[in-house]
């Protein structure tokens, strides 16, 4: 079963498209504006989102921006403007396809399926075997590769046992000691200095801004942890 986000604040239009496409088979989720979207998507496994641009709090534009930080799910957006600039402009945000209102049933569950199979089709929604993700980070043990958002990232071998503990692990507190001991196999004897610059060295290449890490985070007095889901 696909799990579908509707995020418009017309409640009408909500229940519109909750009544079109929950007879299509679909799970639906519900959001009146763009906050509302990027913490349900944080919480539940979405595969589409059907996305108003014009919202109180957070437009749709805005919320697309940011929740293509760390998803690729296809986002259809809903909207009364057909002016083509508002088209491109919206694709540029990163949407993948456009529908104007009043739109037609058929249209819209002809759309959401084209989508969804282009989603499935390339990969978006089948972990490879031997794949590890957590947020946009995802891990091959095969091939010892790591990419971020699609991108490829260089990693040192021993960055890349590092990154391998956390990513098994998300969430769980690690210190410097117990770091050293899975990964070099031996007495962790001045393992806090050499942890903290291997430590420093993966935010350089996984974070956007390494001073304000989003995934490899201290616990003061404990040790690190990377934060995620998978």
């Amino acid at each position: 079963m696909y799990n579908l986000l509707i995020c418009d604040d017309d409640r009408d239009i909500r229940n519109a498209l909750k009544i079109y496409l929950s007879g299509e088979g679909y799970k639906i989720f519900e959001a009146e504006n763009g906050s509302e979207a990027l913490e349900i998507v944080a919480a539940e496994e979405i595969h589409l989102i059907l996305m108003d641009i014009m919202m109180p709090k957070m437009d749709g534009v805005s919320a697309t921006m940011k929740l293509r930080e760390n998803s690729n799910a296809p986002v259809i957006f809903l909207t009364a403007k057909s002016e083509d600039n508002d088209k491109i402009f919206g694709l540029t945000a990163g949407a993948d396809d456009y529908i104007t209102k009043p739109f037609n049933p058929m249209e819209v569950i002809a759309r959401v399926k084209a989508q969804l199979r282009r989603y499935a089709y390339f990969g978006g929604m089948e972990k490879k075997e031997d794949t590890i993700s957590v947020g946009g980070i995802e891990l091959d043990e095969s091939g010892k590769s790591v990419t971020l958002n699609g991108e490829p990232v260089s990693l040192t071998p021993t960055e890349y046992d590092i990154l391998e503990l956390f990513i098994k692990n998300p969430g769980k507190v690690f210190s410097s000691k117990e770091i050293y001991s899975a990964v070099w196999s031996s007495d962790p004897l001045g393992a806090e200095g050499t942890i903290a610059v291997h430590i420093r060295h993966l935010r350089e290449k996984i974070e956007i801004d390494p001073a304000n890490p989003r995934y490899l985070k201290v616990v003061w007095g404990k040790g690190y942890k990377l934060e995620g889901k998978k």
